[in-house]
């Protein structure tokens, strides 16, 4: 895939939650982007000059609250999206960008493989990408990456694949205190499963992943299916952002299972929690050769996730118009 010119690709950030702030940081660090521009909801940030927010050195712009503001008359720009994890909550967003003609790459979870629960969402982000001649594209660590993209990289190297397993451990401890709350660290088991009814509790993105997983693999998947238990601490962990009782939740085991004919071909187990053991990623392709693949402690989430972003902005600008999926991105920058 050719780049789509010779010189860096300006790019606006749009979120400056702790991911946003750490996409910025690292747009400022890349000679294949130039940072324009920041746009957040939030009054108390609007105005304010972006080093200001970043408590670092930064572009000299102020955070306004406007996309359109924000790119001004500059031509080419890329929107870096992270405003939230449910297409739905997001989908206005997305459309005012591809109205200004703007090519997206976001972290929105569902936004990584959404014809698998939103066909008609993903209808329409395809049809106003098509008719803004753009790109709109979800990404990040997981889904995104370490779950399915690189899953499937290894794939290149096999035969036909007769099951995958990948599993992904992650010690909550080294992530930032909102992450250790949204796994559930310290709340009761009733608390916890009433928070899963409500759809407030988990990893969101652990299906798309699977649907992914299974698509660059080569196989066809005709059923998903979902679990989420809690992990429960031990023994008292005060090494956290706060203190998690012995009993108390630590966080979740979430796993995603890929079927073909009622027949299991892929499953991904998620492990985020306050004192989680050995942490890592792990790939096993049962194929002809088989192949395992490990990562010692892991793929950083947060850090890594800002740099997929970043790397993907200027394979975006060179890509085919239309709604993508990580697949249809080059494997190498």
């Amino acid at each position: 895939m050719p780049r789509a010119s010779a010189g860096p690709v300006p790019v606006v950030v749009m979120g400056l939650g702790f991911i946003g702030q750490e996409i910025a940081r690292a747009a400022q660090l890349s000679p294949e982007v130039e940072l324009i521009g920041a746009v957040d909801a939030n009054p108390q940030l609007v105005g304010r000059p972006l080093a200001e927010v970043l408590g670092g050195p930064g572009p000299k712009v102020k955070v306004v609250s406007s996309l359109e503001a924000a790119v001004g008359r500059r031509k080419g720009a890329v929107l870096l999206h992270a405003t939230g994890s449910r297409l739905e909550q997001v989908m206005e967003q997305l459309l005012d960008a591809l109205k200004l003609g703007l090519p997206v790459v976001s972290t929105c979870e569902e936004l990584a493989f959404p014809f698998l629960k939103y066909p008609e969402m993903a209808e329409k982000l395809e049809r106003a990408a098509q008719a803004a001649g753009v790109a709109v594209l979800g990404t990040g660590v997981n889904p995104g990456f370490v779950m399915d993209r690189l899953v499937a990289v290894a794939g290149q190297a096999c035969g036909p694949v007769r099951h995958a397993t990948v599993t992904r451990v992650v010690d909550a401890r080294t992530r930032r205190e909102a992450l250790q709350r949204k796994v559930g660290a310290g709340l009761s088991e009733d608390e916890f499963f009433a928070l899963v009814d409500k759809d407030q509790m988990g990893h969101v993105g652990l299906v798309e992943s699977a649907a992914l997983c299974a698509l660059g693999l080569g196989m066809d998947c005709d059923d998903f299916e979902e679990e989420i238990v809690p992990v429960f601490a031990e023994e008292d962990i005060l090494d956290g952002a706060f203190p998690v009782k012995k009993g108390r939740v630590a966080g979740i085991f979430q796993s995603a299972v890929g079927l073909e004919e009622g027949q299991e071909r892929v499953r991904l187990e998620l492990t985020i929690a306050v004192g989680a053991d050995n942490p890592g990623d792990r790939i096993e392709i049962e194929s002809d050769p088989k192949l395992v693949l490990e990562i010692r402690g892991g793929v950083p989430g947060d850090r890594a996730t800002a740099n997929t972003l970043v790397n993907a902005a200027p394979r975006v600008t060179a890509a085919e118009a239309g709604l993508l999926t990580v697949l249809e991105l080059p494997a190498g920058r």
